[in-house]
């Protein structure tokens, strides 16, 4: 594993504002992409790359690696400024995201980009994909340990739900599902006349806890924008790994958070910042880092 942990909750946050320029700007600069999933997952993200992962960015195939799925795959920027921020490439390589011939596309690609393990964008498939890793490492006697991350929308797709109902039955103590729960997706069930969606729908109005473990998982319920309880879970989720049943972690968190006029709003789950809103994002973000270029 790298070297370059930390477990300081003050550096993480600082990573995570870093990471939230990066992703705001980013998308700005190349006028197309998405904002609120990337945003909502940010601190999840810098955790599990900064203080959980088995990683090593100068060694991205090391088969005693984990691994990390990144199932709603349209949050790809917030994948990438990650990745970028930990060493798997240079931060500069963001300025070509979504460029035809960028190793950085919309969607996430594991063969172009370093430290991608599974290209995803298809919603729902992610969990399948993890699901398999984590057999196969059984299979193999292998040590490593395989996380997807799901958004709330995405789980309304029947793949997700059949790859929970057999997860258990494997055994898989060494897979762990992060729902980032949100609760703004971008369409929901028809509702009311002010907003024509219940954005909610329809784990916003599930005992999801109640039916994952129904399921058989083990489940940790947390604020996903609070770095303590996101480190405290996944302590427990390594005392979970003997358990014999996968764990599902759930990240109650905010659409677009950490930055004013994105955070908490179904309209910003895709858009481009004019110069108005980069320049309030800049400020809310860089003017409370220390040693970042203003």
């Amino acid at each position: 594993m790298s070297t370059d942990v930390k477990t300081n909750t003050t550096e993480l946050a600082e990573l995570a504002r870093q990471a939230r320029w990066q992703i705001v700007s980013t998308v700005a600069a190349s006028k197309a992409g998405h904002i609120g999933g990337p945003l909502s997952a940010t601190d999840l993200l810098v955790a599990l790359y900064f203080s959980e992962m088995n990683i090593d960015p100068e060694n991205p195939q090391d088969p005693e690696r984990d691994r990390f799925i990144l199932s709603k795959g349209h949050s790809a920027i917030g994948l990438y400024t990650v990745l970028a921020l930990r060493g798997y490439f240079p931060v500069e390589e963001l300025a070509t995201f979504d460029h035809g011939a960028s190793r950085l596309q919309g969607h996430p690609d594991m063969h172009l980009t370093p430290g991608v393990d599974a290209s995803t964008g298809s919603l729902g498939m992610g969990l399948s994909v993890g699901l398999g890793m984590a057999i196969g490492a059984k299979k193999l006697g292998k040590s490593f340990h395989t996380f997807v991350m799901l958004g709330d929308g995405e789980s309304e797709e029947g793949q997700v739900w059949e790859s929970v109902l057999v997860a258990p039955r494997y055994g898989v103590d060494n897979l762990t599902a992060i729902f980032d729960l949100n609760g703004l997706q971008q369409y929901g069930w028809p509702a009311g006349e002010r907003d024509r969606f219940d954005r909610s729908e329809p784990l916003g109005h599930v005992d999801l806890p109640a039916v994952l473990r129904g399921f058989g998982w083990n489940v940790i319920d947390i604020d996903g924008n609070d770095f303590d309880q996101i480190l405290a879970a996944f302590e427990e989720n390594r005392a979970l790994r003997t358990s014999g049943r996968p764990t599902a972690i759930l990240a109650r968190t905010t659409k677009g958070a950490g930055i004013s006029f994105t955070a908490g709003t179904f309209k910003w789950h895709n858009g481009v910042a004019n110069p108005e809103q980069l320049a309030t994002a800049k400020a809310e973000l860089l003017g409370q880092l220390e040693g970042v270029e203003k």
